[in-house]
């Protein structure tokens, strides 16, 4: 593909290319598990929570921007404007870049498994990235097949959670392990949201999503129950002791996901009007998942 020299024509279509409110999705799995380690623990490494957020942010960087190179080899973003791969006409400088990304995040990965001498967290974040290219990559393409969520599911939950748990304590823990579920869930919850604006165009790229097999107005229903979990779940942990009664600040997020549940319900079925739908979803993910963690450590 011709090189064009990288312009600003549109700051929204870069913004949206770029989509920054996208990064808290890295950052909330590391904060979730540090913060459980820090209520079982009371220590916090605080240089280690640094190295993993940024590594994150990095390793996220990658798989958008992997994701959107091999989006246009399927030819689903040709109507997606604000593609990287579409702004910059070059998508060998996209793929190159995104690789460079997941470089410097396995390199903050690694300085982490150094300090505490241990491989355990590199293997477990190694086995994100395997996922995440699964998700868009060939031959793979699981995304294509409806699967983004389970793999989105298991991605930034029990395997992020875990990690970053296993990066403050050298230890794993089934509390850490039952709190990723939350989080797995109100990540799941952005992508499964992202599909309801282009069902058009994954019909016609021949992708699965879970919106195309089953529709917008059934997609709508089943998003209050899926956004419904995540403060149900947070209740019943809470009844049983296994999360501390703080977590239920996690509730104060409610309004988003009210917000967002009407928003789908009455626009499901309109691209122009839904298309926002996965921002509230960052917002309900970001919200819940910030006051999920600030309740371990008040716990």
């Amino acid at each position: 593909m011709t090189t064009k020299l990288i312009s600003y024509p549109n700051n929204k279509l870069w913004m949206a290319a770029l989509k920054p409110p996208m990064y808290s999705v890295a950052i909330m799995p590391i904060w979730v598990g540090t913060a459980v380690a820090f209520s079982e623990t009371k220590t916090f490494h605080g240089v280690v929570f640094s190295a993993f957020v940024a590594a994150a942010i990095c390793i996220l960087a990658w798989e958008n921007l992997s994701n959107d190179v091999f989006d246009s080899e399927t030819g689903i973003d040709k109507n997606k404007h604000h593609s990287l791969v579409n702004l910059t006409g070059n998508k060998s400088l996209i793929f190159w870049l995104g690789n460079l990304f997941l470089g410097l995040g396995l390199l903050g990965i690694l300085a982490i498994a150094w300090w505490q001498q241990d491989l355990t967290v590199i293997g477990i974040i190694m086995l994100c990235c395997a996922l995440g290219y699964t998700y868009q990559g060939p031959p793979f393409r699981l995304g294509y097949q409806g699967l983004g969520e389970i793999i989105c599911f298991f991605a930034f939950g029990p395997l992020a959670v875990s990690a970053a748990y296993y990066s403050q304590t050298a230890s794993l823990s089934w509390r850490a392990l039952i709190a990723s579920v939350v989080v797995g869930i109100a990540t799941s919850l952005i992508l499964f949201c992202s599909h309801f604006h282009q069902v058009k165009d994954d019909i016609a790229a021949g992708k699965r999503s879970p919106i195309v097999r089953l529709g917008t107005q059934r997609g709508a229903d089943l998003l209050q129950w899926f956004t419904g979990s995540i403060y149900a779940l947070t209740f019943i942990g809470v009844l049983w002791g296994i999360f501390p009664g703080w977590t239920l600040l996690s509730w104060a997020s409610l309004p988003f996901a009210r917000k967002l549940c009407n928003h789908v319900q009455t626009n499901h079925n309109q691209p122009d009007k839904v298309n926002n739908c996965k921002f509230i979803a960052v917002s309900v993910h970001f919200w819940s998942c910030l006051l999920f963690g600030l309740g371990f450590v008040f716990g």
